[in-house]
């Protein structure tokens, strides 16, 4: 019989490509929860399969409806659990702080509840996020697994709640559960509300003449360290395939450090305009920031064999490309 496996967040960047992943990978049925509203454009390459009902198959649930969540587990009993939705933007969490806790936090624990009573022999690999460590001192680089927690977001500190969630379920219940903090990732489908995204899209957009020669930015500060979004599902697959451990719980990331400001000047030096200025916008501005994010990956490039492939450059041409033809198909975007 087939593997199952159930993919939250089906429909985000990392889902989709999570999908196009084990498409060519394994031969597993693909199950992703999607809510009734969410945008299916990251998986549209994908509808004549999904129609056909071969291989990918979709559920409506919400992470923040148990009926609906707990009616999904127990019709599809997977093998293994990919848990990656979430209110996924830190900036956005400053506006809406309950709605981030009651998606990150409490829908997790809904989903490992329901797996728990339905299908507790599952693999599962619950997704939290580099931005739990928050602002590391210089002296702390690079940051490894045991790094003391310091949020800088509600979102970072919804995603400890989903770190430690994921790790009490795998130690109290005796669950097959790995959580992992993935340092900064991208690549095409990567949404306009990140900084990388809404520089390349802005970029497009002066190339394409709808605005002025000139890209908003908040903080550029910031140092990063990059991986592309393929190189990261890779991570994904392999850390449920190959021994998984319970309750282990692993940093992954890539290995090119940059700042925003340089991630942004090769942007630019991509473009086929020669006068693209920079310019500072308040409104874009964090009230505070992570901004030193280098990941020691050590442990998991240790456990796995993984190591990232896919180079900073190709990552944001590959980027700078994704939006170039958005807009050339679908017009003009807000520019934020």
């Amino acid at each position: 019989m087939k593997k199952k496996c159930l993919i939250t967040g089906i429909t985000g960047m990392v889902g989709s490509h999570l999908v196009d992943y084990l498409l060519t990978n394994t031969d597993w049925e693909i199950h992703g929860i999607c809510r009734w509203r969410s945008p299916i454009e990251n998986i549209s390459h994908l509808i004549e399969k999904i129609n056909s009902y071969d291989r990918i198959f979709l559920h409506h649930a919400d992470l923040r409806d148990s009926l609906s969540i707990d009616k999904t587990i127990k019709d599809i009993k997977p093998d293994y659990v990919f848990h990656l939705a979430a209110q996924s933007f830190p900036k956005v969490s400053f506006d809406a702080p309950i709605e981030t806790y009651d998606t990150n936090i409490t829908g997790t624990e809904r989903l490992l509840s329901s797996l728990k009573n339905h299908k507790r022999d599952a693999i599962i690999h619950v997704c939290a996020s580099s931005e739990v460590f928050g602002c590391v001192p210089k002296d702390k680089l690079p940051i490894d697994e045991e790094c003391q927690f310091d949020p800088a977001s509600p979102y970072a500190i919804s995603k400890i709640g989903t770190d430690l969630i994921g790790r009490h379920y795998a130690k109290a219940y005796d669950m097959t559960i790995m959580t992992t903090r993935m340092f900064t990732h991208t690549g095409p489908r990567r949404g306009d509300i990140f900084a990388e995204s809404t520089f390349a899209k802005q970029i497009a957009m002066i190339e394409a003449d709808m605005i002025d020669p000139i890209v908003m930015t908040g903080n550029l500060d910031s140092l990063r360290t990059w991986a592309d979004v393929r190189d990261a599902v890779r991570a994904y697959y392999m850390l449920v395939t190959i021994n998984p451990l319970k309750g282990e719980y692993y940093n992954i990331g890539g290995a090119h450090v940059l700042s925003i400001k340089d991630m942004l000047n090769f942007l630019i030096s991509l473009s086929t305009k020669s006068n693209i200025n920079i310019k500072t916008d308040p409104k874009r501005l964090r009230p505070i920031d992570a901004d030193l994010q280098v990941p020691d990956t050590t442990k998991f490039s240790n456990h796995t064999g993984w190591r990232p492939e896919i180079s900073f450059e190709k990552t944001m041409t590959d980027l700078l490309n994704y939006w170039r033809n958005k807009i050339k198909k679908t017009g003009t975007y807000l520019q934020r």
